[in-house]
């Protein structure tokens, strides 16, 4: 089992900046890739950012591509989602997911544990 906590969520202005945080515990960390996905009200969730175990793959949906960054610290077993430019569609609860294969996936199913979430709300 994996536990993951995720945290930073919150209102900005857009074109702000906010950074989310997934705290992991449980299973060694530095096995599973990481992903973000977030779930708009009315929207199925959808694929934002993953990230291979190593760190050195990444990718990201178009809509955020440029904006956001995801990153992880092994040793402090976290990943996180740097996001600037913030736009009011960015609006949704963000997941923090933990996949158990190699990679950078990017389908829901490719993952085995998710956080609880944390919402994120853009004001224009």
């Amino acid at each position: 089992q994996v536990q993951l906590v995720e945290s930073g969520g919150g209102l900005v202005q857009a074109g702000g900046s906010l950074r989310l945080s997934c705290a992991a515990s449980g299973r060694t960390f530095s096995n599973y890739g990481m992903g973000w996905f977030r779930q708009a009200p009315g929207k199925e969730r959808e694929f934002v950012a993953a990230i291979s175990w190593s760190g050195f793959n990444t990718g990201y949906a178009d809509s955020v591509k440029g904006r956001f960054t995801i990153s992880r610290d092994n040793a402090k077993n976290a990943v996180y989602l740097q996001m600037n430019s913030l736009e009011p569609e960015d609006t949704a609860v963000y997941y923090c997911a933990a996949a158990g294969r190699v990679g950078v996936p990017r389908r829901q199913y490719d993952y085995d544990y998710w956080g609880q979430g944390t919402q994120v709300t853009v004001s224009s």
